[in-house]
């Protein structure tokens, strides 16, 4: 990882660069993976699956970042104006028109061709139509109940992400009204895709939206009367659950009571077809508060992500990735002892999802069946709602052993289900704490106390696993992650000293290894950037090599960018949203930003430092953070050192080296936020590390 440094001082810029947007770094974001969606190379059930993707991301960007920017926009002196909304708008707005244009001009018509079909009121021959017609009457029509507006009859509560149709009407109602507009909201338990038998579609496999199936009866919901007009439609609402911590006694029964009302928050975006006319699309605007800008016109169905369904139905495995089967890692024998393996041989890392998350739940289910151990602690941020893990958790406190839970209630989404198994494992007698007041607890960690023989009589022992994801078997298949088995006194005494703060609120000791925060994570950080500042002015080797979801933290940019002024060369692997404008001569010239998006979603935190040729000089950390404010100051994350060099040149040959010369799925930041594919014929990462772990 040695870098030949110039001695050339760079000039210094004239003014430093204003910070690249963040919103408009998100909706980047989002842009590369529909990119996907485009790609020859791409099996296409998994090319609508990412314009599925796109839709589930745009959804939880208007329901939070942008809610949040619409509520800055309120306050005086926020530095958010009315220009920076329309401007994240317009790239919005752009963004879907590319979203639907591929649906329709590109995936869509190549599944056609493949003998998979969405058809239309107008497609269906009469076999079809009998079909849907038959499937109307019996599974849809009994459930919706439209309503006729009038001073009796109101707009009604629409719920958040929610399907529903307006119409316009003719004529007059049963009781002479004039009532002329009516909505139809469709429940949330019928299907979204319907796929017919083979015997109405021999040859092929044909679906129907449930979209269409109410549009061609929607006249027949209307008895006596026209209908003139109409549209789908869906609205997105602010989904922030509030809660006031310095005012509550009960922080889970307060998240419970939100709950119920987070699917009506603040309308901040509609969605309709883009034949919907301005007469009924001005009337929604009006009923939910909102400016021309929030209305998007959509050339297709108003919710994408539902698309899901038809790929979950489809029976086309060639038209899918090749099943991958993750690795057992080297070293570690099925059925043998975690414990005993630790002992005799140290840590285990695991790269997921190359290699199998299996060990981790035998790692639980080996604690829980073990008489010897005595203890268990957990960290719970997304489990999902069924989980093999709590299983075990709960099980463990069933057989007496001490359970400790910290239980994130406020993952974002991932409310119901941790307050679920928050109160599952009280129920059983586990200790279950929510973490600090103002925090969310983000850290990934596991700790084990086992009562073993030593040399003057019985010892407790502690092991731990430290991961840079989530506690979830069924995301480990997804996500890149690394975690780490260990029995590492330090390490593992430090794991105890974070419990012990989480459930007492005592003023913890420094730890030994891991780096904490809010405590001080961030200033070390800061600390290690600057070491590598100092061997640069020094003339020694200077690198930054660090791979995170998102770089916002506007301290630790600066940080950097005096890095690169000073000499230091850095490579930067950013997932996501990033700030920081690269390559800008005299301020940020020795800076190289590259995001990675291919099969899996990357989400491993790697940080390596040098600033020296000596064996010593190095640095390399995994860590639940990103480079975000909101991790290092507003969460309980950690960070832990690799100490071990064959473990440190394995994580820089698997997470780094291969990402920074990837020309398949890499794309290269340049300085005003635009991004450009890096190759499209070269090596990739990630199908790389595939091929190393399946040999």
């Amino acid at each position: 990882m040695n870098a030949v440094l110039s001695e050339v001082a760079l000039p210094p810029a004239a003014s430093p660069p204003a910070l690249l947007n963040r919103e408009r770094a998100i909706l980047e974001f989002n842009r590369r993976v529909l990119a996907q969606a485009l790609r020859e190379d791409v099996p296409l059930l998994e090319r609508l699956r990412y314009i599925c993707i796109v839709s589930s991301n745009l959804d939880e960007f208007f329901e939070v970042r942008f809610a949040d920017v619409l509520e800055l926009s309120r306050i005086p002196g926020s530095g958010v104006t009315e220009h920076d909304l329309a401007h994240v708008a317009t790239i919005a707005h752009q963004l879907i028109d590319e979203q639907y244009a591929a649906f329709n001009d590109q995936v869509m018509p190549a599944l056609h061709g493949a003998g998979i079909v969405i058809l239309n009121h107008a497609d269906r021959n009469e076999a079809q139509r009998r079909w849907v017609d038959n499937f109307f009457q019996k599974q849809v029509r009994p459930l919706l109940v439209p309503v006729g507006l009038d001073p009796a009859h109101p707009f009604p509560l629409v719920a958040n992400k929610s399907l529903n149709f307006i119409a316009k009407l003719g004529g007059k109602d049963a009781y002479g009204g004039e009532g002329r507009i009516a909505i139809v909201k469709v429940p949330r338990v019928l299907p979204r895709v319907i796929r017919l038998p083979e015997s109405v579609a021999p040859g092929r496999q044909a679906f129907v939206l449930l979209s269409s199936v109410i549009r061609a009866h929607l006249e027949e919901l209307f008895a006596g009367r026209t209908v003139e007009h109409f549209s789908q439609f869906r609205v997105t609402r602010d989904s922030e659950l509030e809660v006031d911590e310095d005012d509550i006694t009960n922080l889970r029964q307060a998240l419970r009571s939100g709950l119920s009302t987070r699917q009506f928050g603040q309308a901040i975006r509609l969605e309709v077809v883009a034949t919907c006319p301005p007469e009924l699309s001005d009337f929604l605007r009006q009923q939910f508060g909102l400016p021309e800008a929030a209305l998007y016109k959509v050339n297709g169905p108003v919710n994408l992500v539902r698309l899901n369904q038809l790929i979950d139905q489809a029976d086309a495995n060639r038209l899918r990735f090749a099943p991958y089967e993750p690795s057992w890692p080297k070293g570690l024998k099925r059925g043998e002892s975690i414990f005993a393996h630790l002992r005799a041989h140290g840590e285990v890392l695991m790269h997921h999802p190359f290699q199998s998350f299996e060990p981790v739940v035998q790692f639980l289910r080996e604690a829980v069946l073990d008489p010897e151990v005595l203890a268990i602690k957990q960290t719970i941020y997304r489990t999902g709602s069924e989980s093999v893990l709590m299983d075990l958790l709960l099980e463990a406190a069933r057989r007496g052993k001490e359970v400790m839970a910290v239980v994130e209630l406020k993952a974002r989404f991932d409310e119901e289900a941790n307050i679920n198994w928050a109160e599952r494992l009280e129920a059983v007698g586990a200790q279950v704490v929510y973490g600090i007041v103002g925090l969310k607890t983000h850290a990934k960690l596991l700790l084990v106390t086992r009562r073993e023989d030593g040399a003057r009589g019985p010892v407790l022992r502690r092991y731990a696993h430290l991961s840079t994801g989530n506690y979830n078997d069924k995301t480990a298949r997804l996500y890149t992650d690394v975690g780490c088995l260990t029995a590492d006194p330090d390490l593992t005494a430090d794991a105890d000293l974070v419990f012990q703060q989480l459930a007492s609120l005592t003023k913890m000791r420094s730890p030994r290894q891991l780096l904490v925060a809010p405590a001080h994570l961030q200033q070390q950080l800061l600390k290690m950037i600057e070491r590598t500042v100092r061997a640069a002015r020094a003339g020694k080797p200077a690198r930054i090599v660090a791979k995170f979801n998102a770089l916002t933290d506007e301290a630790l940019i600066a940080a950097l960018t005096t890095a690169s002024q000073a000499g230091v060369e850095i490579d930067l692997i950013v997932r996501g949203a990033c700030m920081l404008p690269p390559g800008v001569p005299g301020y940020s010239e020795r800076i190289r930003v590259r995001s990675i998006v291919g099969r899996f979603l990357e989400h491993t935190r790697v940080l390596y430092f040098r600033w020296g040729a000596g064996e010593d000089d190095e640095a390399l950390y995994l860590s639940s953070a990103d480079w975000m404010s909101r991790n290092m100051l507003r969460r309980v994350e950690l960070a832990w050192p690799v100490r071990d060099a064959r473990h440190r040149q394995r994580l820089i040959d698997e997470c780094l080296l291969p990402y920074l010369h990837d020309a398949r799925d890499a794309w290269s930041l340049a300085s005003d936020g635009s991004y450009t594919r890096v190759g499209s014929d070269g090596p990739s990462a990630q199908q790389a590390l595939m091929a190393r772990h399946r040999a």
